[in-house]
């Protein structure tokens, strides 16, 4: 496994390394511009790349044993200070890897989880880090044959989630048997509050999308959520959830979620599948997308697949085009997914009201028109009225007499109350 440093201090220098098997799925070069910003949000400096054609990796080294050497010259060359592979690298890879290059050798899914555990705020992201975490040492540690010591993450000291592994398998399986307690309570007190949104029938609706897409960026121009948004990766891995009044009388409730990213690893989708999640609860679906990124097509693709790997690709989505503020390529990609495709800024606001009557648009398709007439005495019942789209009220002198739109779950809830007969 790979010996883990302290490097704060200063910055890693890296190469980054792929195997190029021609997968129409991923292109090398497209995944080492990804991988370097990967890099790039850990705090590494890339100094280099190499990519090596073969029909798959090898299976003992990743690379060809002639590559190897030539990898071996570019780290002297470069006074590179490790290499960071595209892909995650078995312990027999990295081991083997290291005796040959005398070097920091690291892979894909240990960079993520380190940029994961920096960013880490709450104790459920901390709680899923570490669980990730745990995960990926247990699959590396045998056939280490060296001290289990871990004192920190692929790029540097640091994280919630990064303990001392001077310990066994045993300890370690323990340790993620208590973690899974925690984020099985803490996903019991989101499905309470999940609860009381679907009670509320309030439409919920899931921004997702790849990370870095604009995300927090446009939660914050919808809500004024005050969401951390930065010009990284996985800025944000915390769910944040905000409801907005509409002009309209309509009440939204807007929710975030992770960012999206190929290859992300099994054991991060597995530890975030709870976060990840509320896309599965919402009613409708924000796709958003970075317009102005070069790999814009792939990364749509890339979101479809997660959506679809979370059982939700299903609902009614709604593509927005963010950062039109800079240069786009059009035309813009086509969605056959999208019921609509929307330009957005979100950091100008410019198209975020043509979003929310959108939104608005298909929200109706969920609800109905009913009549009701409310007793005087009856007083308690009018929140769950006015939860709703009201289109009209009068008071009468047996009551108070509303049209609302109202889903089927809040007409069941006044079902006694709703006027069949002519008004």
């Amino acid at each position: 496994m790979a010996e883990l440093y302290d490097t704060q201090s200063e910055s890693e220098r890296v190469i980054l390394v792929a195997v190029d098997t021609e997968n129409p799925d991923f292109e090398a070069e497209a995944c080492l511009d990804e991988l370097q910003e990967l890099a790039r949000t850990a705090g590494a400096v890339t100094v280099g790349r190499l990519i090596q054609k073969r029909e798959g990796v090898h299976r003992a080294h990743y690379l060809g044993k002639g590559k190897l050497e030539e990898l071996k010259a570019y780290i002297d060359m470069q006074n590179a200070t490790g290499i960071i592979c595209d892909d995650e690298l078995t312990p027999a890879q990295i081991r083997n890897m290291q005796d040959i290059l005398k070097t920091k050798v690291m892979d894909r899914t240990l960079l993520i989880l380190d940029i994961f555990a920096s960013g880490a705020s709450t104790a459920e992201a901390k709680a899923q880090v570490e669980l990730a975490q745990l995960r990926y040492s247990l699959t590396h540690l045998t056939g280490q044959g060296r001290s289990l010591s871990r004192q920190g993450g692929g790029i540097g000291t640091r994280g919630p989630g990064e303990k001392k592994l001077e310990t066994d398998r045993r300890i370690i399986s323990d340790r993620i048997a208590e973690l899974n307690r925690e984020l099985k309570d803490i996903e019991r007190r989101r499905e309470i509050i999940r609860d009381k949104r679907l009670k509320s029938s309030i439409p919920v609706v899931a921004l997702v999308g790849y990370t870095n897409a604009g995300k927090s960026t446009l939660m914050n121009s919808l809500t004024g959520a005050g969401v951390l948004a930065q010009d990284k990766l996985f800025a944000t891995l915390d769910t944040t959830t905000r409801r907005i009044d509409t002009q309209s009388g309509v009440s939204l409730i807007f929710t975030d979620t992770v960012g999206f990213i190929q290859k992300l690893p099994h054991g991060l989708i597995k530890a975030f599948r709870a976060t990840l999640e509320e896309a599965a609860y919402a009613e409708i679906l924000v796709h958003v997308v970075d317009a102005s990124n070069p790999a814009r097509q792939e990364q749509m693709r890339v979101v479809y697949n997660t959506l679809k790997e979370l059982n939700c690709d299903d609902k009614p989505i709604i593509t927005v085009f963010n950062k039109t503020d800079m240069p786009v390529e059009m035309p813009l990609p086509a969605d056959k997914k999208a019921r609509y495709r929307l330009p957005v800024s979100a950091k100008t606001g410019k198209g975020t009201d043509k979003l929310i009557d959108a939104v608005l648009e298909i929200s109706k398709e969920f609800k109905k028109s009913i009549k009701i007439l409310i007793p005087y005495d009856k007083g308690g019942m009018l929140g769950i009225v006015h939860s709703c789209e009201i289109l009209s009220s009068e008071s009468r002198e047996d009551g108070y007499y509303f049209e609302i739109m109202a889903d089927t779950q809040t007409a069941n809830r006044l079902k006694a109350y709703e006027l069949k007969a002519p008004v």
